[in-house]
C-alpha cells in the first residue's frame, strides 16, 4: 500500500484515497487512508529550527486572515491585495500582505473551547489540560526527539510567555525552557554583584554540591540526577561568551526601530538572534488580543496589528535575507477566534468554531489559503483543522515522528501531537 502510494503525485494519491475509501471500503475508512497519504506527502522534515508566535487572547480572524468583505459580519476592517494574486487579507497588515507568497494560511482552525488558558494549553501541546499530567510543549518535545542540540545556550527560550506555560511538562527539569520576561532586558541576573569574584563563586558551588553529596548518593534515582544536571548547565551559561546573544544592544537602531519599540517586536528580533546563535526553538507571546469592546478603536485592533505585522514582517525578512527561512519554520497562532457578530459593546467576544493561523518558511508552500470558513465567518465549512492536526504539520515539517511514544511518570503514553494529521497540501 505504502510502497504503490509513494509512486503517485500529491493530487493521485488523494484521488487514490477517495475512490478506495468511497467505493470499495467505506467513507469511515477515509480518515485512516488521509493519515497515511500525509505521512507520505511529507516524511522528510526540512525545518531545523522553530519560531512559535503566539497571540494571546484570541486573534480575530474576521480583521486578520480571514476577511468577509459586503458581509454585515466584517466591521470597520477593509482588505488589501497581497503579493499574490487573487487573495486578500486585513489592510491593518500591509507588509505582511507583501510577504504573502512566504505564508501558508490556515482559515479552517477549530476547538471546542472558549477558555483562554484552556485553550492556550491545547493549543501549545495537542492534549486537553488535566490535572494529573502536564503536557510538554513544542520545544521539549523537539528535544526530547531529536536530542540536545546546544552545549551551552538552552534548546527552548521563552519570551514573554504566561506563568501558565506548560514548558517541559512531565520531561525532566533539563528540557526545562529558559523565559525571558522582557526582550529589551535580555536575560537578567546574569552579571555577579562586585564582591564576588569567580574564586568565591566557584567556593559557594562547590560548598553546596559538598552539601549535596550524601543525598545523591543515597538517592541515585533520574529526577534527583536531572536537577543537577539543571543547575550544572545553568551555571555553564552564566559563564559562557554565548550570552551575547541575549544582547539587542549590539544590534542597530535602525533594525531595533524596524521590528517596533514594543515587547513583541523586540521579541521576534530576539528571535532571529537566538536562531542564528543555533537556540533550536524560540516563542514570542504577545498579549492584548481580547478585545471584547470597541474593537475598532485606534489603541485596540489597529494598535494590535500594527505591532503583529511590523514585529513578524521583519522577522520573515530578515531570515529570508540571511538563508535562515529555509530551515527555519515560522509558526503565527492564537488560542481560538473572535465572534463574527460585533456585540453591544462594540466588541468580538470568544469563537472557538473557527479561527486562522498561519505558517511560513520551513518548506512549506506559501502563498495560499487552506480551509474555508463560511460566508458569516461563524464556523468552518471545508478541510477543518484541529489543534492536533495543526501541531502535526509543525512536526512534520521538523522531521519529529508522529507515531514516537514518550511515557509519562505516571505510565501514560503521549505522543508529539496526539492525534493529529498533518496538512499535507501546505507541506
Amino acid at each position: 500500500m505504502k510502497n504503490l502510494l509513494s509512486k503517485l503525485g500529491e493530487v493521485d494519491r488523494r484521488q487514490f484515497v477517495e475512490y478506495a475509501a468511497k467505493s470499495m471500503l467505506g467513507v469511515s475508512m477515509l480518515p485512516a487512508l488521509e493519515r497515511v497519504v500525509a505521512a507520505q506527502n511529507a516524511t522528510a522534515g526540512k525545518a531545523k529550527r522553530l519560531i512559535y508566535l503566539f497571540m494571546n487572547g484570541a486573534m480575530t480572524h474576521l480583521d486578520t486572515f480571514d476577511l468577509k468583505p459586503g458581509h454585515a459580519n466584517q466591521g470597520d476592517t477593509k482588505a488589501i491585495n497581497t503579493s499574490v494574486p487573487g487573495t486578500q487579507i486585513s489592510a491593518f497588515l500591509p507588509r505582511l500582505a507583501e510577504q504573502f507568497n512566504k505564508l501558508a494560511v490556515i482559515r479552517s482552525m477549530h476547538t471546542q473551547t472558549a477558555d483562554h488558558e484552556a485553550g492556550e494549553y491545547l493549543m501549545r501541546t495537542s492534549y486537553e489540560e488535566i490535572a494529573t499530567e502536564r503536557h510538554p510543549s513544542l520545544g521539549p518535545w523537539i528535544q526530547h526527539l531529536k536530542g540536545r542540540q546546544n552545549k551551552t545556550l538552552p534548546d527552548t527560550v521563552l519570551i514573554g510567555a504566561p506563568a501558565r506555560h506548560p514548558g517541559a511538562g512531565f520531561f525532566d527539569p533539563t528540557f526545562s525552557p529558559l523565559p525571558i520576561g522582557d526582550p529589551n532586558r535580555g536575560l537578567e541576573n546574569t552579571t555577579a554583584p562586585q564582591y564576588l569574584t569567580d574564586e568565591s563563586f566557584e567556593k559557594r558551588v562547590n560548598l553546596i554540591n559538598g552539601f549535596d553529596k550524601k543525598f545523591r548518593e543515597k538517592f541515585r534515582v533520574k529526577k534527583v540526577q536531572s536537577y543537577t544536571d539543571f543547575y550544572a548547565e545553568a551555571t555553564g551559561l552564566l559563564t559562557s561568551g554565548e550570552l551575547k546573544a541575549f544582547d539587542l544592544n549590539n544590534e542597530k537602531n535602525e533594525d531595533r526601530d524596524r521590528y517596533g519599540r514594543d515587547a513583541f517586536g523586540q521579541g521576534c528580533l530576539l528571535a532571529r538572534r537566538l536562531i542564528e546563535n543555533n537556540v533550536r526553538c524560540v516563542e514570542v507571546s504577545c498579549g492584548g488580543w481580547d478585545m471584547h469592546s470597541n474593537i475598532y478603536n485606534p489603541g485596540t485592533l489597529e494598535a494590535r496589528t500594527r505591532i503583529l505585522d511590523m514585529g513578524m514582517s521583519n522577522l520573515l525578512k530578515d531570515l529570508s535575507e540571511r538563508g535562515l527561512l529555509d530551515e527555519t519554520l515560522v509558526v503565527l497562532t492564537t488560542e481560538f477566534g473572535r465572534s463574527p457578530q460585533i456585540n453591544y459593546n462594540a466588541g468580538r467576544d470568544h469563537h472557538p468554531a473557527v479561527f486562522s493561523s498561519v505558517l511560513a518558511g520551513g518548506g512549506i508552500k506559501g502563498g495560499q489559503f487552506y480551509g474555508k470558513s463560511d460566508a458569516a465567518g461563524h464556523s468552518v465549512s471545508e478541510d477543518g483543522v484541529a489543534p492536533a492536526d495543526f501541531n502535526a504539520t509543525i512536526a512534520t515539517a521538523l522531521g519529529l515522528p508522529l507515531d514516537k511514544i514518550a511515557f509519562s511518570p505516571t505510565g501514560r503514553p503521549f505522543k508529539v501531537a496526539h492525534d493529529g494529521v498533518p496538512i499535507a497540501k501546505v507541506l
